[in-house]
C-alpha cells in the first residue's frame, strides 16, 4: 500500500480515479458475440449489469420500466417528485426553466412537499404491472418511516442510499436504523450504501445486504467533496470494497456479497474500469439523464440538493445523446463513449479475452498518470 508524506504530522495513501488507470489486453481476444455481461443478485438475472441511480432526472416510472425492458435495473426515488405529487411533469417543466440564481431556492420549495405512502404503492405498482424487476429507493433517514408501505407494495429489490451510509451510526436525537436487524427481518434482498473504505464496505456486507454501493453517488451533480471536503477517487473505493468482498466470503463461510460502483462513470470505459476494479455491476445516472426520455429534459441533480440546510448537489446541464436503448445499446451517434454502454462493455471483455464479468475482474490495470 503505497502511503506518502503530506507534512511531518499526516501521511495519506494515493487514490486513483478511473481517468488515472488503463484496462490492459491480454494474450487472448475473443468474438463479442461470445461474451457475456449477465449479472445477478438473489433471483433477478439483468443482461446488462448497470442500475439507474435513484434521481428523478434520470428515473421516472416511465423510465424504470424501460431500463427494465432493456436488461437493467431501474431505481426510482421513492422520496422524490413521484412519490410526492400525483402528476410531477409541470414542475420537471418549471425545473428546466429556472434561472440559476433561483434553482436551489425554488427545488427545496419544490421537495417540501410531504412524501404520500399511497404514492409509494402507486409507483410500485405500475412497475411490477408493467412485468419488470421492481427497485426503490429510500434514504437511511426514511427507511423506517415508509419501508412497510414499500413491501406492501410487493418491491422486489429494496435500495437504502445516502450519501455515507454506516452500519454503525451514532445518534441522540433519534432511534438509528439497525441495519443488521432490519435487513435480516426483510423477505427482499437489499442493496445499501454508500461506502468510501474497506472497513465501512466490510461492516455494511456483515449486514445481510445483497448488496452494497461503493463510492460517489451522484457523480456530476455532487458536490459533497467541495462542501464537505468528503471524498476518495472511484478506481480505489472499488478496488478496496472488492477486498472487503473477498475477505467477507472467507469470514462468512461462502456468502458473496455484490459490488456496486455509484457514481463518477460517464463513458463505456469508465464502466468497464469500474467492472476491472472488481464491481460486480454499475449504477449510473449522468449517462441515463442524457437520454431522451429522461424526465430531467437534459438537466440532471440528486437528493443532495434539496438538502433544506446544507445542499451538496447542483442541476446539472447534461444535454442529449439518444435513446434510451441507444445508449444501452446503440447504434453510437458519436465516439465519445457516451452512447452503446453494453457494446464497449462486451467489446473491452472480448479485446482482453474474457467471457464473462466475473472474469474480467481479474484483468491487469496500469496506472497511466
Amino acid at each position: 500500500m503505497t502511503e506518502v508524506s503530506i507534512g511531518l504530522g499526516k501521511s495519506a495513501r494515493v487514490g486513483y480515479g478511473f481517468d488515472a488507470i488503463s484496462i490492459v489486453p491480454s494474450r487472448r481476444t475473443r468474438d463479442p458475440d461470445q461474451v457475456s455481461v449477465a449479472w445477478q443478485i438473489d433471483a433477478y438475472r439483468f443482461e446488462a449489469p448497470i442500475l439507474s441511480s435513484a434521481m428523478d432526472s434520470v428515473a421516472s416510472p416511465q423510465t424504470v420500466v424501460e431500463i427494465g425492458r432493456l436488461g437493467g435495473l431501474g431505481v426510482l426515488d421513492l422520496e422524490g417528485l413521484w412519490t410526492r405529487y400525483e402528476d410531477p411533469e409541470p414542475l420537471y417543466a418549471e425545473i428546466a426553466e429556472l434561472p440559476d440564481d433561483r434553482v436551489l431556492d425554488r427545488i427545496r420549495e419544490i421537495y417540501a412537499e410531504p412524501i404520500k405512502e399511497d404514492l409509494i404503492k402507486e409507483r410500485i405498482r405500475q412497475i411490477r404491472e408493467a412485468g419488470v424487476v421492481a427497485a426503490g429507493a429510500l434514504s437511511p433517514q426514511r427507511t423506517a418511516e415508509f419501508y412497510k408501505a414499500v413491501l406492501e407494495a410487493g418491491v422486489d429489490i429494496f435500495v437504502i442510499r445516502g450519501t455515507t451510509v454506516s452500519a454503525e451510526h451514532v445518534s441522540q436525537r433519534v432511534e438509528p436504523l439497525n441495519l443488521k436487524k432490519f435487513i435480516y427481518e426483510l423477505d427482499v434482498p437489499v442493496i445499501v450504501g454508500g461506502s468510501y473504505t474497506y472497513q465501512a464496505a466490510l461492516h455494511l456486507m456483515r449486514t445481510g445486504a445483497a448488496g452494497i454501493l461503493v463510492g460517489v453517488g451522484g457523480g456530476a451533480a455532487h458536490t459533497t467533496r467541495s462542501v464537505l471536503g468528503i471524498g476518495v477517487p472511484m478506481a480505489t473505493v472499488v478496488a478496496d470494497a472488492a477486498a472487503a468482498r473477498r475477505d467477507y466470503l472467507d469470514e462468512s463461510g461462502g456468502r458473496y456479497v455484490h459490488v456496486i460502483a455509484d457514481g463518477a462513470m460517464r463513458t463505456g470505459g469508465d464502466i468497464a474500469k469500474a467492472i476491472a476494479c472488481g464491481a460486480d455491476a454499475v449504477m449510473i445516472g449522468l449517462p441515463l439523464a442524457r437520454a431522451t426520455e429522461a424526465p430531467g429534459r437534459g438537466w440532471h441533480w440528486g437528493a443532495e440538493v434539496r438538502h433544506p440546510e446544507l445542499p451538496r448537489g447542483v442541476r446539472f446541464w447534461a444535454g442529449t445523446v439518444g435513446s434510451l436503448r441507444e445508449i444501452f445499446y446503440g447504434p453510437a451517434r458519436d465516439a465519445e463513449g457516451t452512447t452503446n454502454l453494453v457494446g464497449a462493455l462486451r467489446k473491452a471483455l472480448a479485446t482482453c479475452g474474457y467471457s464473462d464479468l466475473k472474469e474480467f475482474q481479474r484483468v491487469e490495470v496500469v496506472v497511466t498518470r
